[in-house]
């Protein structure tokens, strides 16, 4: 929970971190709390940020990684990079260790409102301590394993090896759900899912 002071005196919003896997649907049901009217903080956003051209992250990525995942106007080359950390465990954790700490620092700051309620959009919340640290709940939109790869591998256009690395790569399914402090079906209708959202926020 994050604390700051205001002329008022001392003010603290309650943050409620929203998670799921790829493609189980976590981004439409943050759209969808947006449109409600309620704050949503992206950490998708923010990783993209901390890597953008002439960043301290993606100087960190170019000297770890090498130039080759870097695109001729000087972006990164998400897709590229995208590919070798998803199939390579050990990759993938040195990428986490250059950007976790700066997306982490980002977030902070962006946590740090007047809001009274405010949301927490983050794939990772719970693999990484430091991000379940900042909620004060977990909402999981929750999705059985093999719609997500069809999913997936429909949305992405992945083969089966590429789909199936990314999903292996996070937490599973049920491992959330162990650790949700409310679950969102998503494996129903579009309006049924809402609608479960619909009551969540109304418990507010």
């Amino acid at each position: 929970m994050i604390e700051y002071t205001e002329q008022e005196g001392e003010h603290m919003a309650k943050i409620i971190g929203l998670t799921g896997g790829i493609a189980c649907g976590k981004s439409t049901v943050s759209s969808y709390i947006r449109k409600k009217g309620f704050p949503v903080i992206d950490a998708d956003q923010i990783a993209r940020k901390v890597v953008e051209p002439g960043s301290v992250g993606l100087a960190q990525i170019r000297e770890t990684f090498g130039t080759i995942y870097i695109r001729p106007d000087g972006a990164l080359n998400r897709e590229m990079l995208g590919k070798k950390v998803f199939a390579e465990p050990e990759a993938l954790k040195k990428l986490n260790s250059i950007t976790g700490p700066l997306i982490l620092a980002e977030l902070k700051k962006e946590l740090n409102t007047s809001a009274s309620v405010i949301f927490l959009d983050a794939a990772l919340l719970l693999e990484d301590a430091q991000y379940r640290n900042l909620v004060d709940e977990v909402w999981v939109v929750s999705l059985k394993p093999e719609t997500q790869l069809e999913r997936l591998i429909n949305r992405n256009g992945y083969g089966f090896r590429q789909a199936n690395n990314r999903i292996a790569s996070q937490m599973s399914d049920s491992e959330r759900v162990k650790q949700a402090d409310a679950v969102i079906d998503n494996n129903g209708t579009m309006e049924e899912t809402l609608r479960q959202v619909d009551a969540l926020l109304a418990s507010l």
